[in-house]
This record gives structure tokens, C-alpha cells and sequence, in this order.
């Protein structure tokens, strides 16, 4: 369009002192189409020369310029596709990356859940075998108190059933007649059913 406009204008400049000429020789036409073989051979020689130089020296660096443009804009389009590809691509790989942990994520939850659920059965069944223990003991400890006192309450009946019949009887016993009845008291205790 431009280059168009420029090629109008030459024109126009270079054939307005012809067609002035033309009129002052010629008389009152003005018409580009008037005139003689001559002035259109030296119009066209001169519309020839105008498009050579407009040519080298105006179109070529405007058309040369315009190329580099158009170039350039091409280029720049072709490296924003592929780096939009790269985006989308690198997008798609942190999404998956993001999934992936996500994922990994949610496992490592979960085998805490299973680790901690083994871990609070292990801990009651150790309380329960420490506890059950506990109360094993006590039974024993109750049991050994029990024989014990059954024993010191033996000890002491018999003391005192053996005081009583040596009063009735009369006469002291020595100490291994008196051992002896203890003896004889508690074997007798023991042979008794217990309730």
C-alpha cells in the first residue's frame, strides 16, 4: 500500500513539468493522454527510472526490513508455542509429581495408623500379662499371709489349749511335751477340710 503511494507520487512529480510544458507549447489540453510518441517514450524511460531507483533504494530496504519483521514475529510465535508446550509439559509433570506425593502421602498415613493400632495392642496385651501377673502375685502373697496367720493361729491354740490342759491336769508339761501337743494340734488342723 505504502509502496504503491510512493510509486503514484514519483510519478506525478516527475510528469507535472512535462504535462506543464506540454501545455504551454501546445495550448489549453492538459490531458496526460494528449500529446506526442515522444513524451510518452520519455515518460516511460522516466516512470522506468523512478521504479529502478525507488526499487534499490526504497522498496528493497522497506521489503528487506518487512521480511526481517515478519521473521522475527514468526520466530517469536514458534518460541512462545514450544515454551507453551513446555509449560503444559512441565505442568502435567508437576500434577503427577504432586499426585504421587499425594499418594505416598496418604500410605505413609495409613502405615502410621497400622503402626501406631500394633503398637497400642501390644501395649494392652503387656498391660494385661503385667496386670494378670499383678493379681498372680497378690494371690500368692494373700495365700503365703493366709498360711501364715492360719499357722500363727495354730501356734497360739495350741499354746493356749496346752496353758488350759496343763491347769486341768495339773502339772506343767516340759517343752518337748509341749512340742509335741503343738505338733499333734496342727496335724490335726491340717487333716481338717478347709472351707
Amino acid at each position: 500500500m505504502i509502496e504503491r503511494a510512493l510509486v503514484l507520487l514519483t510519478t506525478l512529480a516527475i510528469a507535472a513539468p512535462a504535462m506543464a510544458a506540454e501545455a504551454e507549447h501546445g495550448g489549453g489540453s492538459t490531458s496526460p493522454f494528449a500529446g506526442d510518441v515522444g513524451n510518452a517514450i520519455w515518460t516511460v524511460v522516466i516512470f522506468a527510472l523512478v521504479v529502478l531507483v525507488l526499487g534499490k533504494y526504497a522498496w528493497g530496504p522497506i521489503l528487506k526490513s518487512l521480511q526481517t519483521r515478519e521473521q522475527f514475529i514468526r520466530e517469536s510465535l514458534e518460541k512462545a508455542q514450544r515454551e507453551r508446550q513446555e509449560a503444559e509439559a512441565r505442568l502435567r509433570e508437576y500434577e503427577l509429581k504432586l499426585a504421587t506425593a499425594r499418594a505416598e502421602a496418604s500410605a505413609i498415613v495409613e502405615e502410621g495408623r497400622r503402626d501406631a493400632d500394633v503398637v497400642k495392642r501390644k501395649i494392652e496385651e503387656d498391660a494385661k500379662l503385667e496386670g494378670d501377673k499383678m493379681i498372680e502375685r497378690a494371690k500368692r502373697e494373700i495365700q503365703i499371709a493366709t498360711d501364715t496367720a492360719t499357722k500363727e493361729l495354730y501356734t497360739l491354740s495350741a499354746r493356749l489349749a496346752t496353758g488350759m490342759a496343763a491347769k486341768v491336769i495339773g502339772r506343767e508339761l516340759n517343752p518337748q511335751d509341749h512340742e509335741r501337743l503343738i505338733a499333734e494340734a496342727i496335724d490335726g488342723l491340717d487333716a481338717a477340710p478347709r472351707n
